[in-house]
């Protein structure tokens, strides 16, 4: 994948999108096989805490990065072996549960706006503002004309975080009903995995079809220049940390954090 190939996973602003024209197997680009992009991986992983050290010390900008997926999607895979290299210091990891109360009694965005990444940090939401508009229609939690209202709300939520300096990059990790069924199988049979697996998971299965189109309609309303969504191929996982770091990536080089110059004039300064 060459710098921009990436862009072959962005779903253009505008564009309807069809989920199912999107092979979740597929690896092409890759820099060869699993083998090969596993360690081509770890210059990845050197890149990117590099860019991440120029924008913590720039302290000018920030990127936030979203994860969404079906359940058993690879979010917390994809955190743990993307970001396992960048400095702990500069990253925040917000993961959205049940709203509770005290967030039920505001609008929607009043919890994730508070969690937005600051100036020099990497934000990443595991789970996001999203549910609003998935978890909500699918479930019938509010009105259709409430959560349709929000798709508008979503995109000025984004453009505003974009104006104030956070470039904002959705990631679909895009899995097949045949994958998350193994992976839910291996949860099961798996004593350390097993803590993962919860009986409504296989109620949520029963409404893959209403999830794919609530996230179809989701995308294609939200994704746009400044906030673009990507459908990451992810039924191998290898393949799936390979892209996703590809497009933070070329995402921060874009952004072009720089080292700032010293506060003071240090010409001549020596340390005895």
């Amino acid at each position: 994948m060459s710098a921009r190939d990436s862009d072959r996973f962005r779903v253009a602003p505008g564009a309807p999108l069809r989920i199912a024209d999107h092979d979740p197997a597929d690896t092409s680009g890759a820099p060869g096989d699993k083998k090969a992009t596993k360690k081509a991986l770890d210059g990845l992983s050197d890149e990117l805490a590099g860019l991440q050290e120029r924008l913590y010390a720039e302290s000018g900008q920030a990127l936030l990065v979203v994860l969404q997926a079906m359940d058993a999607g690879g979010k917390d895979g994809t955190i743990k072996h993307v970001f396992s290299g960048v400095n702990p210091q500069g990253v925040r990891v917000t993961s959205f549960k049940q709203p509770t109360a005290e967030e039920l009694a505001h609008d929607f965005l009043w919890r994730v706006h508070a969690n937005a990444p600051r100036h020099g940090y990497i934000g990443i939401f595991n789970r996001s503002h999203y549910e609003d508009v998935l978890i909500a229609r699918v479930h019938g939690l509010v009105d259709e004309s409430v959560w349709r209202g929000r798709y508008r709300h979503i995109n000025h939520f984004e453009a505003l975080l974009h104006d104030a300096g956070t470039r904002v990059v959705k990631l679909f990790l895009h899995i097949s009903r045949e994958e998350q069924a193994d992976r839910l199988r291996k949860r099961l049979e798996n004593p350390e995995k097993r803590w993962k697996f919860q009986r409504g998971d296989l109620a949520e299965r029963e409404r893959w079809d209403d999830y794919v189109a609530a996230y179809e309609e989701a995308i294609a309303r939200t994704s746009t220049a400044h906030a673009p969504w990507y459908v990451i191929p992810g039924d191998h996982k290898w393949f799936r940390n390979w892209a996703v770091s590809r497009v933070v990536i070329e995402t921060l080089a874009d952004m072009d954090p720089q080292f700032p110059a010293p506060a003071e004039d240090l010409d001549g300064v020596t340390v005895t």
